[in-house]
Parts: C-alpha cells; sequence; structure tokens
C-alpha cells in the first residue's frame, strides 16, 4: 500500500477507483499482517465496506465527498465512536460502547474518511511503547522484535504497515511524535485548543490534543485541516477558523530563522545516529533558504520532572470517575466501598496505578506546593524560555525522541528509563506549542530516526512548510 491519502481522495473523486475497491484493499493487507503486528483492538471490516459504499454512491450521485472522500483512517482506541467499543486499552472500560462520536470522527466522516478499526494503545495513553495495553503489545512493521513507541504506537504502526493511509493518535507529552519518529512516518501535534478534545477520553486534561499520523506531510496537513477548528462542545477549542495548512506547503521556506535547541540535542542518552539527523537536517534547511543557529532553552531539562508531576496529578482526577457504577467493568461486592476499590484493582494495569498514586500524592495536603506546585511553576519557566527563543526563530528543530526504537521488554521493568523517551518531547507539550516529527534517515540498524520541528502556539503554518523542506530533501 503506497498511495497517498491525497491521491486515493483524488481518484475516488474522479471514478478512476470505487471507495468500495480501495477499503478492501487495505482490509486485505490488514488480514495478511494484523495478527503479527497488533495494530488495532477492533478491526471494523463490515462498518468500513458499508461507509465505502455510501462514498461510492455520493460520487454515483455527482456529490463530492469530501476531501478525505474514501481513504481508510484507523483511530486511536481512546476517542469514541457511538455504538463502537471504546477500550483506551483497559479492560475497566472494557466492552463499553460511547452513545456518541468524538468530533473529530465527526469531522472526518463527513470529509468522506472510513474507519477501518480502532487502534492498540498503552491503558489510558500511558506509556512511550505500547507495551502497556491490557489486550497485549503492538509491535513495530519495521522490525517486528522492538516497540513502535507510544502511546499511540497501534496508529503509528498501523499506517507504517500500510493499514491506513491515515491515522489519528493523541499526545499528552509525545503520544504522537514519539511513535511516529520510531515507525518512520509522519506525526503532527497541533497547538492546544487547535482540534477539539470533545470525546477523547481524558488522561490529562490540560496536555491532551489530538492529530495526525500520515506517510507524508502534505496528507498530514490535509487531516489537520479537516479535524481543526473550532467546537462549541470543547471550551478549551480556540474559536478562531484555521489557515489553509495545504496551501502553505508550496511557499517553501526562504528566510525562515531555525533554532537547534542545544539541550535537547546535545543531552545525554541521545544516540550519535539521532544527533546527526539532526545536524543534517539543519544543512538541509539552510541549503533550502532558511537560516539555522543554535539556541539555549535552559528549562527544557526540567521537563520531564515537571510533566511526571502535573500529568499524573491530572490523571488522578480524571480516572477517579472509573468506580465501577458509571462505565464498564464492575466486581460486585457487599458495599460500594469495596466494590469500587476491587473493580479498580482488577480493571486498572500496573502503569495507570503507579500513576494514579504518583498524582495523588503530588496533590495531597501538605506536599502539594512542594511537587505540584513547584511542577507548575517550572512550566511557566518553560513557556518563557521558549516565548523569548521565539522572539528570534521561526521555529525549532530538535530529536524527537533520544534513540531509535528498543527491544520489546527492554525498558518493561524501569519506569524511568521509559519515561525518558519523551525527554525531547514534553516541552513544547508543556508550554502547548505545535511540534511535530518528520522521518529524517536512519539510526542503528537501519531503523528510522525523526525529526522534530517545534513552533509557537498557531504557528502550524510555518512548521509545515519546514517539514515539507525536510520531506523533500530527504
Amino acid at each position: 500500500m503506497t498511495a497517498t491519502a491525497i491521491d486515493i481522495a483524488a481518484d475516488v473523486r474522479a471514478r478512476r477507483r470505487s471507495a468500495r475497491e480501495v477499503v478492501d484493499e487495505h482490509l486485505a493487507e490488514i488480514e495478511t499482517r494484523e495478527r503479527a503486528i497488533h495494530a488495532f483492538n477492533t478491526v471494523l471490516a463490515d462498518e468500513a465496506r458499508a461507509a465505502a459504499d455510501a462514498v461510492d454512491a455520493t460520487v454515483a450521485a455527482g456529490d463530492d465527498p469530501g476531501p478525505l472522500a474514501g481513504v481508510p483512517v484507523a483511530l486511536k482506541d481512546n476517542m469514541c465512536t457511538r455504538g463502537i467499543p471504546t477500550t483506551c486499552g483497559s479492560r475497566i472500560l472494557e466492552g463499553w460502547r460511547p452513545p456518541y462520536d468524538a468530533t473529530v470522527v465527526e469531522r472526518l466522516r463527513a470529509a468522506g474518511a472510513v474507519a477501518v478499526g480502532k487502534t492498540n494503545l498503552d491503558e489510558f495513553a500511558m506509556g512511550s511503547s505500547t507495551e502497556n495495553s491490557a489486550f497485549g503489545p503492538t509491535v513495530n512493521p519495521r522490525d517486528t522484535t522492538r516497540v513502535p513507541g507510544g502511546s499511540s504506537g497501534g496508529s503509528a504502526a498501523a499506517v507504517a504497515a500500510g493499514f491506513a493511509p491515515i491515522s489519528l493518535g493523541s499526545d499528552t507529552g509525545g503520544s504522537i511524535r514519539q511513535p511516529a519518529a520510531m515507525c518512520g512516518v509522519v506525526g503532527v501535534k497541533p497547538t492546544y485548543g487547535r482540534v477539539s478534545r470533545y470525546g477523547l477520553v481524558a488522561f490529562a486534561s490540560s496536555l491532551d490534543q489530538i492529530g495526525p499520523f500520515a506517510t507524508t506531510v502534505a496528507d498530514a496537513a490535509t487531516v489537520l485541516e479537516v479535524i481543526g477548528g473550532p467546537d462549541p462542545r470543547d471550551s478549551t477549542c480556540i474559536p478562531d477558523e484555521p489557515p489553509s495548512f495545504v496551501d502553505a506547503l508550496s511557499t517553501g521556506i526562504e528566510g525562515v530563522r531555525v533554532g537547534i535547541v542545544e539541550e535537547l540535542t546535545d543531552a545525554d542518552g541521545v544516540e550519535p545516529e539521532v544527533r546527526s539527523a539532526v545536524e543534517r537536517a539543519a544543512a538541509a534547511l539552510e541549503a533550502a533558504g532558511a537560516t539555522v543557529d543554535r539556541v539555549s532553552v535552559p528549562s527544557t531539562v526540567y521537563g520531564i520532572s515537571a510533566y511526571y508531576m502535573i500529568a499524573p496529578a491530572e490523571a488522578s482526577s480524571n480516572l477517579a470517575r472509573y468506580d465501577g457504577v458509571r462505565y464498564g467493568l464492575r466486581v460486585d461486592a457487599e458495599d460500594a466501598g469495596t466494590m469500587n476499590s476491587l473493580t479498580r484493582a482488577a480493571g486498572f494495569g500496573a502503569e495507570v496505578k503507579r500513576r494514579i498514586m504518583l498524582g495523588t500524592y503530588a496533590l495531597s495536603a501538605g506536599y502539594f506546593d512542594a511537587y505540584y506546585g513547584r511542577a507548575q511553576r517550572v512550566r511557566t519557566l518553560i513557556i518563557r524560555d521558549f516565548a523569548r527563543v521565539f522572539e528570534s526563530h521561526n521555529v525549532l528543530l530538535a530529536p524527537t525522541a533520544p534513540t531509535v526504537a528498543f527491544k520489546i521488554g527492554e525498558k518493561a521493568a524501569d519506569p524511568l528509563a521509559m519515561y525518558l523517551s519523551d525527554v525531547c518531547t514534553v516541552p513544547s507539550s508543556l508550554a502547548g506549542h505545535a511540534a511535530m516529527s518528520v522521518p529524517f534517515g536512519s539510526g542503528i540498524d537501519d531503523l528510522p530516526v525523526g525529526v522534530q520541528v517545534l513552533a509557537p502556539a498557531l504557528a502550524e503554518v510555518v512548521m509545515l512548510r519546514v517539514a515539507q523542506a525536510l520531506e523533500s530533501a530527504r
């Protein structure tokens, strides 16, 4: 499967191919390789064929199905889909069928896209390898002995394996960009509020953001145009209509000012091949007309520490709703308190329990100022540091992940080592900025390396232009 989403949609709209034909091809690919990769928790074969037939009927009637006509899309299994199981990779939600669609699902469908499945993830999006799913790990299609990254590993693997040309993931501390880098695909974390979170099961509400995976920058820009924009059902959604991201891709990067973030590129643990990819990316941007220098954003070194106070604190609050009464699993007991306790003990996995305990402790009386309050002050410091650098630079460049995809089980027993997989992505999440990963070269064992483009809030246009230049230089 090599056709891009843009090519598929053009063919379907022009009646050169039918949407049914496209969907059948991708379902056949899923049938052949899914057992080995486990990208999906649910494959929607019958629903996809029915949706494809509806697209074909629209075309036959002389109407336009939209910019993603007949394009197969995979959805991370933490986005609500009406009448279709939404598990978040957790036993506690197993069998739960939401009564409504997430806004992004509605918008993809309205644009003609066809959902082929719900993708696997680290439980409640907590993890960096997709090994923490209650339904088993996803493996990396580039090397099935290695992880695909996480927590959106299923969505990244689905695109890398050719199961769908586009997919959606959610990024809280890097969960789109890091798996995109490890699977060799494009992954975009939009500005916080650019895309509605209505219908996204919350992990850490001040950080969560939905974004696309794709094989090309142009496909990612197209999906971002479709899913972005105001939504009255999400009070944190930016009220302004976004600009055309696709039109901006052809304008080049002449005069764009790029800064290489020293603290992220030179950090301990960044593999030499990854550092080299960033340097080569910078040279390619200079050759395309940008100016490049090195910049310092000193507070980014505290990003991981602040993130692992703030995100678990918000998670401990958000996950309190899973009490055996309102959703999914219930373990019956003689009284409500015991039922709550037994349900959570049986339904949550080890990583989720670890973060709930960490977050609850950080918010507890006597420790709030020392941990949560201090982490929020660090967050403010990071925002100010980025603002200072963005006064003189349009975008920043850094590694997406410090290493290529690691072996399955290699970091499973060492949570701190796992957390450090997100060391380069967490700072922009705390700041609420836009950022994305673009494949650029390879590292150890010829595995893909991703280069990260970081932009100020609402600056997706220049970010995508720079990403397009990197893609052209590969």
